[in-house]
């Protein structure tokens, strides 16, 4: 099993940062990506960005572009979400979650799941 903690979110002014971790344990070989996803109320959940623990290739949705940088630490097994030029709809809950997938992208089967932590963008 792998447990995955979130840390790092909080409220923040729109045009503000905030780094959000992922912590992760447990049988962890043979998972190659990590990714983070988001839900804001009301709506589904959505893929932000995803990396690989080999390689570190990453893979961004259209809306956090240059905005938003995914990194890992493998020697801690944690993965960490730079936000940057946050805007009020970056609001959601964030999810860090793990897969066996060597495609860090949207599609890939995530498998197991933090339990999130809130990000909250006021204007």
């Amino acid at each position: 099993q792998v447990q995955l903690v979130e840390s790092g979110g909080g409220l923040v002014q729109a045009g503000g940062s905030l780094r959000l971790s992922c912590a992760a344990s447990g049988r962890t070989f043979g998972r190659a990506s990590m990714g983070w996803f988001r839900q804001a109320p009301g709506k589904e959940r959505e893929f932000v960005a995803g990396i690989t623990w080999i390689g570190g290739n990453t893979y961004y949705t259209d809306p956090v572009k240059g905005r938003f940088t995914i990194s890992r630490d493998n020697a801690k097994n944690t993965v960490l979400l730079q936000m940057n030029s946050l805007k009020p709809e970056d609001t959601a809950v964030y999810y860090c979650a793990s897969s066996g997938s060597v495609v860090p992208g949207p599609n890939a089967k995530y498998d197991y799941w933090g339990q999130g932590t809130q990000v909250s963008v006021s204007s």
